[in-house]
């Protein structure tokens, strides 16, 4: 079967998404988007990996969970997993390493988890949108080391990039990596993924990735991607 995914999504919880994007409502929009594989991608934290499980599980929509680090040359990483757990553990301890800076949700929107009800019931006091302690390099590490895939994120874009930070992509054990825009991108032999990273649920499916595969699900993203049997489309605004 050929699977639509999107694999670059942020909730509630980043302060950079918006208040309506709760797990819920990420799960109903991809419904409506036709897609079937989804990956929840906040910033720095999974702290809303398990509302969003339980919400894909509710729409019938297979999940993979991780978050977006930011390494300490300020160069974001999407990291995936196929178990809530993984990502869970692995995006507490980059949490755990941002600096000690409150956040000011005034300025840059409220960091919150909810339950599978949409229910808050929690905030995160630090400021998500910061370098962790850990380079890209050690990144990967830590992301393989828990099964995950390690992906720079949005190598296309001008900021928080590879590209914008360091000036190339240095030789390392990617998994892929992502484009959200239309431009030429140097990827070297790596396949390429398109993901929307959405902040708002009209976004959702706005760029996605396609692959053939048995059923929608982490080993079938995994095997794709090893294969180099991936493709990016982008639908008509």
């Amino acid at each position: 079967m050929t699977i639509r995914a999107d694999l670059h999504i942020h909730s509630c919880l980043s302060p950079c998404g918006d208040l309506t994007m709760s797990p819920r409502a990420i799960a109903a929009a991809a419904v409506e988007s036709g897609l079937d594989l989804l990956a929840l991608t906040d910033h720095n934290t999974a702290r809303n990996v398990p509302a969003f499980a339980a919400a894909c599980r509710d729409r019938g929509i297979a999940a993979v969970f991780g978050c977006e680090a930011t390494s300490s040359e300020e160069v974001h990483v999407l990291a995936l997993f196929e178990e809530e757990r993984n990502a869970i553990e692995f995006g507490d301890e980059i949490y755990a390493s941002l600096p000690d800076a409150r956040h000011d949700p005034v300025r840059f929107g409220d960091q919150v988890v909810v339950d599978e009800q949409e229910t808050i019931v929690d905030t995160l006091q630090k400021h998500m949108i910061a370098a962790s302690a850990w380079s890209l390099t050690e990144l990967g590490r830590l992301i393989h080391e828990r099964g995950g895939l390690f992906i720079p994120a949005h190598i296309d874009r001008g900021s928080f990039s590879v590209w914008s930070q360091l000036g190339f992509l240095p030789s390392d054990a990617y998994d892929a990596v992502e484009r959200v825009g239309e431009g030429r991108i140097d990827s070297g032999d790596l396949p390429v993924i398109a993901a929307s990273d959405a902040h708002e649920p009209a976004r959702i499916g706005c760029r996605a990735t396609e692959f053939e595969g048995a059923r929608p699900g982490f080993a079938a993203l995994r095997a794709a991607l090893k294969e180099r049997r991936v493709r990016t489309i982008a639908r008509s605004e």
